[in-house]
């Protein structure tokens, strides 16, 4: 699988977005530049898609296989849907429940198997979770230091209404599926699906 190694301060400044949608608590002194030319229709949509696949850490292929799934669902709109399936990957929700720092980090903590769906260790990042799933931390990797550090880190975030977290035991549990409303991330989907939809 590809692997975007650009640094996560540069690449946020180029899509005119702050890095602390992606966890990160980083602040870049430099300013971006501002551009005079006006962007075009297909450069304002291009731009949405790169920042949502920034945000979340999806390359395009698994973008576009989300979209095309979102465009499927016969309830609600389909960029919301869109967001809405992004919302429910396995390392987003770890990281929403504040049991990573970044969603990098959940995604590394979940393909070194440290994270339980249901009891069971999952190690696939892209993991679709449902209501009702439970989400933990296995037994071994609630010992390491590390957590204790990610929960100094995490400790007063905003825990979205549809989750439900345990940050003692170090688990959480999925109450519903995000509204567009619970979902922060600085996109707009309109723009992604007029792209695809050419």
């Amino acid at each position: 699988m590809a692997i975007d190694r650009t640094p996560v301060m540069k690449r946020a400044r180029s899509l005119g977005i702050e890095a602390a949608f992606t966890g990160s608590t980083k602040k870049s002194k430099i300013k971006p530049a501002i551009s005079r030319k006006k962007p075009s229709e297909y450069g304002l949509q291009m731009k949405e898609k790169q920042k949502a696949k920034f945000c979340y850490g999806v390359q395009e292929k698994q973008f576009k296989g989300y979209y095309n799934r979102a465009s499927k669902i016969r309830e609600g709109i389909t960029g919301e849907n869109l967001l809405m399936l992004l919302e429910m990957r396995l390392d987003n929700v770890v990281y929403r429940m504040g049991l990573a720092r970044t969603r990098r980090e959940a995604r590394q903590l979940v393909s070194h198997k440290s994270i339980t769906v249901n009891g069971r260790k999952i190690n696939i990042a892209s993991y679709h979770t449902k209501p009702g799933d439970i989400v933990a931390v296995t037994d071994k990797a609630k010992e390491s230091v590390r957590f204790k550090d990610i929960l100094a880190a995490t400790d007063g975030k905003r825990i979205e209404a549809w989750l439900d977290v345990d940050h003692k035991n170090l688990k959480g549990s999925i109450l519903a599926t995000p509204t567009r409303e619970q979902i922060d991330t600085p996109v707009n989907e309109t723009f992604i699906v007029e792209l695809y939809s050419k």
